[in-house]
């Protein structure tokens, strides 16, 4: 099998293409914007596990980028029986504030190159009959929170797209899983390592490796969605009904912090 990976040159997405390597012995197409650190990723993967690792270096963002990755496939004929569509960017800005630039690479990064290697890559998948689609959304595709205004929307775009898929391609024998995780155990936040250690044993927050894990195995069984935490359960229907005196409290703390 070949599995091909979004943003795999760091992060949760390197963690996917580690997993997959040594748990699934599964060849890999490592796609990555960080031309260096992919080639490394894929030597390391290649030698470490025996496996095919291949590193294509390209810029997601782009409006051809899907139509040009599925285009090397072909020209290379590789088969993609699994794609994780993981690559993904974070800022957190008020929204007349945000250049266009950084809009525009959110909104295709997140939400056209996704549809479009979904539908590339998904009629090959329902033709044979097989195949596994993995999205990242995010707990956040509840939230109506200023400053990841954009953030969120395309989450909820992922969430809702992938999950209609779920039904088209079912029926063909292609499995398509939707990820809404929480926050996760990385030091984006800069949290202190006590505080990071507390949100993981509260399961407010996971651990790379334990939700890559926890992913692939639902994945595989071609579960629709999956959340994990059980804090982020109860949560979620709060999110939906936030009160509005407590959005304006969030974002005057943050205006604080940020100064």
């Amino acid at each position: 099998m070949l599995a091909l990976v979004t943003g795999a040159s760091s992060g949760i997405g390197l963690e996917y293409a580690k997993q997959l390597a040594c748990d699934y012995h599964t060849d890999l197409l490592l796609v990555s914007n960080q031309e260096k650190e992919l080639r490394d990723v894929a030597t390391f993967l290649s030698e470490t596990y025996g496996v095919k690792a291949i590193a294509h270096y390209a810029d997601l963002s782009k409006t051809e980028a899907a139509e040009d990755l599925y285009k090397y496939c072909q020209e290379n004929n590789l088969q993609v029986d699994i794609l994780i569509n993981n690559a993904g960017v974070f800022f957190f800005n008020p929204y007349v504030e945000t250049s266009m630039k950084r809009i525009d690479l959110m909104l295709n990064l997140h939400m056209v190159t996704v549809a479009k290697l979904c539908r590339l890559f998904g009629e090959d998948m329902c033709r044979r009959g097989n195949g596994y689609i993995l999205n990242m959304s995010s707990m956040s595709a509840w939230m109506a929170m200023p400053g990841i205004q954009t953030y969120n929307a395309t989450k909820a775009f992922i969430y809702n797209f992938s999950k209609s898929l779920w039904y088209e391609f079912k029926t063909k024998g292609v499995g398509v899983t939707v990820m809404t995780p929480g926050a996760v155990d990385t030091a984006l936040f800069g949290l202190a390592p006590n505080l990071r250690k507390l949100a993981v044993n509260l399961t407010v927050s996971i651990p790379p490796k334990k939700l890559v894990k926890r992913a692939l195995r639902k994945m595989f069984k071609k579960k629709k969605s999956d959340m994990p935490g059980f804090i982020n359960h109860l949560c979620t229907p709060l999110l939906k009904h936030t009160p509005d005196w407590l959005v304006f409290l969030v974002m005057k703390y943050i205006g604080k912090y940020q100064k």
